[in-house]
Order: C-alpha cells, then structure tokens, then sequence
C-alpha cells in the first residue's frame, strides 16, 4: 500500500487515521503493520465499503474536506472494490537500528544461508552494491541478469536485516552491512 508522504506526516501527527483504497483484494490486512518511508504503521481494521455510505466524518479522517474531494481522489485511481482502512503510527522503523548495529553478525550468517537455500545471491547482490552505491536499481538488476522488481526484492530481504539502505538513487550498504563483508574478508583471508 503506497501512501503519499505528506499524509504518512499527517498519520505519524494523528491527524489522519484513515486511508481509502480501491484493490482488486487487499494488499494489508487487520492486525498487520505497514513498512514506510516516515516509520511503522499499524493496520487497525480493513473494510469493505460502498462509495454511497462514504460520510463527511469518514473524508475528514482520511484527510479530505468533503466527500466530494475523497472520491474525485479515489475515482482517478484504480477501479476495485472499495476498502476503508483504518491504521495509527506504530513507531520508528526497526531496520534503522539494525542497520547501525554491528552485532549478532552470525545470526545474520544463519538468515543469509536460508535466504541462499535455494541458490546463492546476497553476497553477489551485497558486493553489487558495495561496489556501486547510488546506482540505478535497473542497472543493478541488468549486471545480475535479473528483472527490476525481482532484483528489488531481493534488495528488500537484505534491508530487513539491516544490510542495506535506499538511496533516492540506488542503495548502499549500511553499517551492518559494511561489518558483514569485512568479517566475511576477515574470515577468507585467515
């Protein structure tokens, strides 16, 4: 779920508590935490609605002066079923502090074998990067032979253990990340 960041402000103040999406099925559910460029959102409840029972007090939580703005909004998006969803901000996101932190580097070990199960790429991808911090995703993607999306994927697994961040250009590796390669020298050059 793409939020704009003027209203992810406006979440985080708890001016807005509502968001409107029209999806073919949900892409968050109740019970469920939202990863954004402002931090943690909790996702409160998710439901279905008609556009004839949209209210005032339903636009206003959303961020719109009147109904009419909210569907103008909502009729310039995608057709689907319409959802209301309810959410709150949670909290800073956890993989800033992961990324600073140089610890419990063998825990990370274990989470990249798994990630590797299935065929090697994080040390690739983490060296790729390494390499070429603030380079376009797709060129990245092309050195890998890889697809953007699935080349951003990829990236996003080593973010959520700290080893990487986003640039608004490309990546580079975070502190974490920086530590892992140099033990992993470390270690193939005892």
């Amino acid at each position: 779920m793409l939020i704009r960041v003027d209203d992810l402000e406006r979440i985080q103040s708890g001016a807005v508590d509502t968001a409107f999406r029209r999806w073919t099925r949900p892409t968050v559910k109740a019970g469920g935490t939202l990863t954004t460029a402002i931090g943690m959102l909790a996702i409160d409840a998710v439901d279905t609605m008609f556009a004839e029972g949209l209210s005032l007090a339903d636009a206003r939580r959303a961020g719109f002066d009147d109904v009419a703005g909210l569907m103008a909004w909502l009729d310039s998006g995608k057709a689907g079923t319409l959802y209301r969803i309810r959410l709150h901000y949670l909290g800073e996101d956890p993989r800033i502090g992961l990324r600073e932190s140089a610890d419990d580097l063998e825990a990370v070990e274990a989470a990249l074998a798994k990630l590797d199960a299935r065929g090697a790429w994080t040390e690739r991808v983490l060296r790729l990067i390494e390499s070429h911090p603030g380079r376009l995703a797709q060129l990245l993607a092309d050195e890998m032979g890889l697809e953007k999306l699935k080349f951003k994927g990829k990236v996003r697994q080593l973010k959520a253990l700290g080893l990487t961040e986003s640039l608004d250009i490309g990546y580079r590796l975070s502190r974490r990340g920086e530590a892992l390669l140099a033990r992993r020298r470390t270690i193939a050059s005892a």
